[in-house]
């Protein structure tokens, strides 16, 4: 039986899920008691909270498009355009972030 996840498309990316390396994101935060959850690439989950602070994500980017729109994530949604939807690799924290923290 076919997992239905595995031709969805990832809400940030939008390549198909796949089966593997898939997780679980809040656009609210949990830390501010964010509910909803939404099935997304591993590589895409980990690029996004390495670019904002929760602080960001619930004052500004907690929407797909204020998250696509930001150029840190359409660089990096053009460049994993061109990977299997099962890609991961490490993702780094960014510096803009880690002066803000």
């Amino acid at each position: 039986m076919s997992d239905p996840l595995a031709s969805q498309p990832c809400p940030l990316c939008g390549r198909p899920l796949g089966t593997v390396n898939i997780d679980r994101h809040h656009l609210i935060p949990k830390t501010f008691k964010g509910k909803e959850q939404f099935p997304i690439h591993k590589i895409c989950h980990r690029k996004i909270h390495s670019a904002f602070t929760e602080r960001e994500l619930l004052n500004t980017y907690h929407t797909w498009e204020a998250l696509r729109a930001h150029e840190d994530i359409r660089a990096f949604i053009a460049w994993v355009a061109r990977k299997p939807p099962d890609f991961y690799t490490r993702t780094y924290t960014a510096n803009s972030k880690k002066a803000r923290r």
